[in-house]
């Protein structure tokens, strides 16, 4: 050395930097270092020659020296969902409520959006409208675009309103070459800024939700996004050219995941999407990518070094090497991953709501209309008798050993190992959804209209519950600490005296709830909703179109929840992980050994198993 400054080399810079690549990568592998965990949701980032900055929820701005992660402070905690800047000390970042950061090389500054009211909460105003793209370009000028067709753009000095003749929301702004910007969004929506300043709107005949736009060569543009099918009970991925004049859907035959982000690289497009799935766009064909996760991936960054990351929803952080844009998936179809779970034979088509495993005498058992009970014996299921007429959503050891059945009407049956009776008739409307006991003659039913019943050796008697939600899920660490789960994120809380509202944070229908310990619960819900409470707080996933989860249980060492359209999940004491399942049946109930095999139940009579890992 000359004692001259050392250059770093701008493909070197991030070159295994990230932690040490798995022998078992593909392409594609988690970063290691990242403060991140399963409730944390990843929308963008933005590198250069001295760090790449990471943003999400919560205000969420981690920045990467090269060496450390550290979590910069924001000056408000709302979800971040997209950066752009000239240099790292002009560098921008959009996001919920209208949110505008700055950041100057050193820290972020609130720039806009995030006005509260008297009374400390977000004001109803048009400058909190979300915001969830933004573009420019070397002159410094920008434009942030979000919901209810804002347009916002930067003249150097401010942030100024833009009108552009729509209402739609929009989630992808780009600007092209020759000075023109566009924006697109919901329903097909697409609107074009002239040099002049004026937007006018494109017909487009492709009605996608857009949420990314590329600029190609020679003008043209690419515009991913999805649709809802009825019929394919899920979003579907739309990919639509623009040459300058007319709109053109690609590749129509190929069934896609709903698109997130484009990204352009030396070896053509780059898609990423739902369920963790990364297309390869070039030579009038799609390749799929080996991305190795399920979850949703929401940007792509590229980096200094050659490489391209992928970010999105539990924490998934990932970093594509010299291999990711080359290995492939095999050639199959959304829906057709591999399954994780093989069916059995229920000997029923009656839709399955409960499932329940005795632990004292290691026997699983399933419920679910006109009275359905199953029981799993030699490897085979059963119909016991059927516990009366109505439908029955839960099971549980009644206290001289015998089995409770309990469900429509606010019926409780009770089976002698021979014939059911009648254990206990509310003679009301009102469904028994759920049933907990200690195993010590204590038991509780919970369901709807926040009702809440308990047995304590003698009758069932009603208790005051504090709601008058219907309550989904019950779970119970003894007889004196109790959660029960319902509507609009409603917990309720026994202290073996009363019951009290445990306030989670979200407004999300919960269907179950199930835990190790009073510092490890975990809770799901609608449109894939996850909470966990550590002892301290809850951290809850954002739900964003996901099938709901409807029922979930677990060993020391996993969580398995289940839900909607086949859906299943899996926490491995890390993240989250979808869990292909091969079925597009709803699941409702599951239940484990004591073994860790995991069954579960559903539409149809559906039972699928899945071995411990």
């Amino acid at each position: 050395m000359d004692g001259s400054a050392e250059t770093i080399s701008r493909r070197g810079f991030f070159r295994g930097q990230f932690g040490a690549r798995p022998e078992t990568a593909q392409g594609w592998y988690s970063v290691v270092g990242l403060p991140a965990g399963a409730d944390d949701v990843f929308w963008d980032g933005w590198a250069d020659d001295s760090g790449l900055f990471v943003v999400g929820d919560h205000g969420a701005i981690n920045h990467f020296d090269g060496e450390d992660w550290t979590r910069m402070a924001c000056p408000a905690p709302v979800p971040i969902h997209a950066l752009w800047g000239t240099d790292r000390s002009n560098l921008w970042a959009v996001g919920w409520m209208g949110l505008i950061l700055h950041h100057d090389g050193e820290v972020w500054s609130q720039m806009r959006g995030c006005v509260v009211d008297a009374k400390g909460k977000y004001a109803s105003v048009d400058e909190n409208t979300p915001l969830f793209a933004i573009c420019g370009g070397p002159d410094g000028q920008a434009w942030a675009v979000g919901d209810r067709g804002m347009v916002l753009r930067f003249d150097g000095t401010d942030w100024l309103v833009e009108d552009a003749g729509t209402h739609a929301h929009l989630r992808a702004v780009i600007c092209l070459d020759d000075g023109r910007v566009m924006a697109a969004g919901g329903d097909g929506t697409v609107v074009l800024r002239g040099t002049g300043g004026t937007w006018q709107a494109l017909d487009c005949p492709v009605a996608s939700n857009f949420t990314a736009a590329l600029a190609l060569p020679d003008g043209r543009v690419l515009l991913a996004g999805g649709r809802y099918f009825i019929q394919a009970n899920g979003f579907r991925g739309d990919l639509v050219l623009w040459d300058g004049e007319r709109f053109e859907k690609q590749f129509s035959d190929t069934e896609f995941s709903r698109f997130r982000a484009l990204g352009r690289t030396n070896k053509g497009v780059v898609t990423l999407g739902d369920a963790g799935q990364i297309h390869l766009i070039g030579d009038n064909r799609a390749d799929r990518l080996q991305s190795g996760t399920g979850h949703d991936l929401l940007g792509l960054v590229d980096l200094p070094s050659g490489d391209v990351m992928a970010v999105g929803d539990y924490g998934s952080f990932l970093v594509g090497d010299s291999a990711a844009l080359t290995c492939f998936a095999p050639a199959i179809q959304p829906g057709e991953d591999p399954s994780n779970w093989s069916e059995m034979t229920s000997g029923t088509d009656r839709q399955l709501w409960g499932m329940w495993h005795d632990p004292d005498q290691d026997m699983l058992f399933a419920c679910g209309e006109e009275g359905t009970v199953l029981v799993h014996d030699r490897g085979q299921w059963e119909a016991l008798p059927p516990a009366g007429a109505l439908g029955i959503h839960d099971l549980a050891r009644a206290p001289d050993g015998g089995l409770l059945a309990a469900g429509q009407l606010g019926e409780i049956h009770h089976f002698d190992g021979t014939r059911w009776r009648m254990h206990f008739d509310l003679h009301m409307d009102v469904t028994i959804l759920s049933m907990w006991t200690d195993g010590n003659g204590q038991i509780f039913a919970a369901g709807d209209e926040g009702l809440v019943l308990h047995w304590a050796g003698d009758s069932w008697e009603r208790m005051p519950s504090g709601t008058k939600s219907a309550l989904y899920g019950l779970w119970g660490m003894d007889a004196e600490h109790l959660l029960a789960v319902g509507d609009f994120g409603q917990i309720m809380r026994w202290n073996g005296t009363r019951w009290d509202e445990f306030n989670a944070g979200t407004e999300h229908f919960l269907f179950d709830v199930w835990g190790r310990s009073l510092s490890d619960i975990f809770v799901v819900g609608l449109s894939g909703t996850i909470g966990h409470f550590d002892g301290s707080r809850w951290h809850i996933t954002p739900a964003r179109a996901r099938n709901d989860l409807l029922a979930l249980t677990g060993t020391d060492s996993d969580v398995v929840a289940v839900g909607a359209a086949g859906a299943a999940a899996r926490y491995d004491g890390q993240r989250w992980h979808m869990d292909p399942t091969g079925t597009t049946a709803g699941l409702r109930a599951i239940a484990v050994e004591g073994t860790g095999r995991y069954f579960a139940a559903g539409d149809g009579g559906t039972i699928l198993c899945r071995d411990a890992q």
